[in-house]
């Protein structure tokens, strides 16, 4: 993954070993705050980050970029871009839509 906007740094967030459900708890509210098309590098050590996260952006509008190269060591990193008007998550089940 290679994509950023017009030179912008990506906002690191380091997920360690969260389990996934912890971390769309965190990363959900941390991207609250962003600005649209912000490009987020994702560090977490659970391997099913990749599936959980691609799965989670795709239902909530965010768009997800795939692995992203190091230079954030051994743990693996992931990319993806803030959506204009995510689609909201219940509050304590990031992964069901709000209803």
């Amino acid at each position: 993954m290679t994509d950023t906007d017009a030179g912008s740094t990506p906002v690191v967030i380091d997920g360690g070993d969260r389990a996934c459900v912890r971390l769309l708890l965190e990363l959900r509210g941390r991207l609250a705050v962003l600005p649209a098309g912000t490009i987020v590098h994702l560090i977490a050590a659970d391997p099913a980050a990749p599936l959980d996260l691609a799965a989670w952006c795709h239902m909530t509008g965010h768009v997800y970029l795939g692995p992203v190269p190091p230079p954030y060591g051994d743990t693996p990193a992931y990319g993806l871009r803030v959506a204009v008007a995510p689609r909201p998550t219940q509050p304590d089940s990031p992964w069901r839509p709000r209803t």
